[in-house]
């Protein structure tokens, strides 16, 4: 499927900025430097084949949120305080890194694994730790381990980082990783908060999962019957990865200008603050979302609530239009998020 038109919102995930890309899986992303309208957030698609790693980094000025695709990986976390924690992830689950913890992910399965990694930036910069290590002579480091300086002399080293590299032997996996553990969450386990015939909506955020400080995640999905209630969130950014499906969303601009456009699987899309939007499903049985926010707690106001806040005077008056020509508005006190579509899809433009 080709989109309606270029999208100043959306670009293709799949096809995004090649950070690195081998035998040994590839990291590709969105940030401000390729899709401008980002702010707050960007975006990355790790794949990391059998055997391999993304080796130990930090994140000098983002948090970061991963959500696991596919796969069976290790992830190991150091944060502040010599606070240790190792622990496995699979599909469906997702762990929290702070910015400048530093952190690995091992595939240690028979499969690629597949992550999609969210930042609290929209230009996330990083730092790994075979370069920091580059960066200091041999002398320093053997003063560091109380060792002598020879010992370094044969390690490889300079400051450009090797983000994927093949792991030495088989994995080493401690039993203990196998414990849940404060970094990670199943949101794909979690009985759905917000579901209906038509769709459902898992929430990773900060009343189910304490970890979390300034981003939040919905795996959403909904069926071709039903559509994402047209809705703004009053101070949170949307950003959002395709995980399957087909869909049309229409955002507006405050000059009143309309931004429409189609999303296949990979695409990803950015929302800015309080902007109105909506979500449909397009020529798919379904459709499944990540989407990632720029709050612990996003908050969403939506149409059906707006019109029943107000006396249909008041509605007749924003609408230009005799009250007896208003639609007969249901009364609804807190928004569905997800409605049934009862009316035909409408055509393509």
């Amino acid at each position: 499927m080709s989109r309606l038109k270029r999208s100043e919102h959306s670009v293709s995930l799949l096809d995004g900025e090649i950070v690195e890309e081998s035998d040994l899986g590839s990291i590709r992303r969105v940030t401000a430097d390729n899709l401008p309208i980002l702010s707050g957030l960007s975006i990355k698609r790790l794949v990391i084949n059998p055997g391999a790693m993304r080796t130990p980094h930090w994140h000098a000025n983002a948090n970061e949120l991963a959500y696991c695709v596919t796969g069976n990986c290790l992830v190991s976390i150091l944060d502040s305080g010599s606070q240790f924690s190792s622990f496995t992830i699979g599909s469906g689950e997702m762990f929290h890194v702070d910015s400048g913890s530093l952190h690995h992910i091992e595939n240690i399965g028979e499969e690629p694994a597949e992550f999609i990694l969210s930042f609290r930036h929209e230009r996330p910069e990083d730092f790994g730790l075979g370069a920091a290590f580059g960066a200091m002579t041999d002398a320093v480091l053997g003063n560091t381990y109380d060792l002598p300086a020879s010992d370094f002399a044969k390690i490889r080293r300079d400051t450009t980082d090797r983000k994927l590299a093949a792991r030495v032997g088989d994995p080493s996996v401690p039993s203990t990783a196998h414990f849940d553990d404060p970094h990670k969450f199943g949101v794909e386990a979690q009985s759905p908060p917000v579901g209906s015939a038509v769709g459902s909506a898992r929430l990773a955020r900060v009343q189910f999962w304490p970890a979390l400080k300034d981003m939040s995640m919905y795996s959403l999905r909904i069926r071709e019957d039903g559509m994402r209630e047209p809705h703004w969130h009053p101070v949170t950014a949307e950003m959002g990865y395709v995980a399957s499906g087909s869909s049309r969303m229409t955002v507006m601009d405050p000059d009143g200008t309309l931004d429409t456009w189609y999303l296949e699987q990979g695409d990803m899309y950015f929302i800015p603050r309080a902007y109105p939007h909506h979500i449909e499903v397009v020529d798919a049985p379904d459709l499944h979302f990540a989407i990632f926010f720029d709050q612990p707690t996003p908050g969403d106001i939506g149409y059906r609530a707006s019109a029943s806040a107000y006396s249909r005077e008041v509605l007749a008056a924003t609408f230009n239009v005799h009250i007896d020509d208003l639609p007969n508005f249901p009364f609804t006190k807190a928004d569905p998020l997800i409605v049934n579509r009862v009316n035909p899809l409408d055509p393509r433009d």
